[in-house]
């Protein structure tokens, strides 16, 4: 009964039922966040405070978003994402699966090589729609191509936001006693990027291979449509401020920093008048705010769950089960990182909460550091994919549904859940009998 009166278990499921039935998800997550509070015999007052305080832990991802918005806004104000979309669809135009694997390199290079991560989908997708349309693509397909470059690569890949999310896996595992370095996530992950790889393609190739057909529409389609013959200095100036940007956020690990200087050096290089940055941030905002504000309150959830201790006490009554064997202890170290990232929906933010649990237990079943790695790694991503109030969800949802008819739970939600919380399951339990 203690299990189930979990103030995660109950939170996760309020979430995850509300979002079920169309609840906004911004508000979903807040009666998630007042439940985990309640149940874990917080005054609604005392949890609605540790909410508002818990914003800080996301902030900088908030002003992440914001400001990589405003960035994208002012690449496409150039042209070169009408250029990108002309070459797709001339050379894309009628190969579904093709154009879906293009769709995943695409959001894998705003991981690891242009750091503008979901901020390029509002951009890049509403002008595909039509095309996407007309070759009666599903575009749950498409969601789960979005969701795959959105996280594989920084689970995989020590680039980029890969090496953040490597560097937090390393440092958490060290701060709880298992002394791990970046080679040593980078040696074993592999096996998790694998999995999501072969979800990806049964989706594409399985699931969502039929023709689904779509109303055309020009609802929230509001782009430019002349397409430039060749670059211009507007286009260099972009194209320079996004290696830069780049370099700045490998050098000095801050996305708000890179998102800055590559706006600053696209002035500087005339690709767009100072008159024109109020008019890019405030579409950089009503672009990218809704998300940023969703990871607010995710932040704040997360704060209200440590007051509680549910995590603790979510692993305390599992514990007697552990010591089984390893394969029932793996299952329920992945089972329980999934209920708990369900909610907080980034596992950036989760890994250093899960570290401090993990690790003691993960030597006290006799797990190798390889297979530790491996568990705590998949327990983490299992937020991203599938959770409501992920931004590897709400991204892709961004795009798809701008002219209304994509949902973000049943046709985003659902579908990447299945193509990667599975497979990323399956690896995180199988590899660590293996390591």
């Amino acid at each position: 009964m203690d299990l189930i009166l979990n103030p995660i278990i109950l939170s996760v499921l309020v979430l995850c039922v509300l979002c079920l039935v169309k609840v906004n998800v911004l508000l979903a997550l807040i009666f998630a966040a007042i439940t985990a509070g309640i149940s874990g015999h917080l005054e609604i007052g005392q949890t609605m405070t540790l909410l508002a305080d818990g914003f800080s832990a996301n902030a900088t991802t908030a002003l992440s978003y914001i400001l990589l918005g405003t960035f994208a806004v002012a690449i496409a104000d150039t042209g070169l994402m009408q250029m990108l979309v002309a070459w797709l669809s001339k050379h894309l135009g009628s190969r579904r699966m093709v154009f879906c694997l293009v769709l995943a390199f695409i959001a894998c290079l705003s991981q690891n090589v242009v750091p503008v991560h979901i901020a390029f989908i509002p951009l890049l997708i509403p002008p595909l729609l039509t095309l996407m349309n007309k070759m009666q693509l599903d575009r749950r397909a498409a969601a789960c191509a979005l969701s795959f470059g959105l996280e594989a690569p920084y689970i995989t890949l020590p680039i980029g936001f890969g090496l953040i999310f490597q560097g937090i896996v390393a440092d958490s595992m060290t701060r709880s006693g298992m002394t791990t370095t970046v080679s040593d996530v980078v040696s074993v992950n592999w096996i998790l990027g694998l999995s999501m790889f072969i979800g990806l393609l049964v989706m594409i190739f399985g699931f969502y291979r039929k023709p689904r057909k779509y109303k055309d529409s020009e609802a929230a389609l509001e782009v430019k449509t002349e397409v430039v013959a060749k670059l211009e200095q507007k286009h260099w100036a972009a194209l320079i401020a996004i290696v830069l940007a780049v370099a700045v956020q490998l050098i000095w690990q801050s996305l708000p920093l890179a998102a800055l200087f590559g706006l600053i050096v696209m002035i500087l290089g005339r690709a767009f008048s100072f008159s024109e940055l109020d008019q890019h941030i405030a579409h950089g905002i009503s672009m990218m705010g809704f998300i940023a504000f969703v990871m607010l309150i995710a932040g704040g959830y997360a704060a209200i769950l440590k007051e509680t201790g549910a995590v603790g006490q979510l692993i305390e009554s599992v514990v007697p089960y552990l010591h089984t064997n390893k394969v029932m202890a793996a299952t329920i170290i992945v089972l329980i990182g999934l209920i708990v990232t369900m909610g907080i929906g980034t596992s950036f933010g989760t890994v250093p909460i899960l570290a401090v649990i993990y690790v003691p237990l993960c030597e006290a079943v006799g797990f190798s550091l390889p297979a530790t790695i491996l568990l705590m790694s998949a327990a983490g991503a299992l937020g991203d994919a599938g959770s409501p109030a992920s931004d590897t969800t709400l991204g892709p949802t961004s795009g798809l549904n701008a002219d209304g008819q994509h949902d973000h739970i049943w046709d985003t939600c659902v579908p990447t859940f299945i193509a990667y919380n599975i497979p990323l399951m399956l690896a995180g339990i199988i590899g660590a009998q293996f390591l």
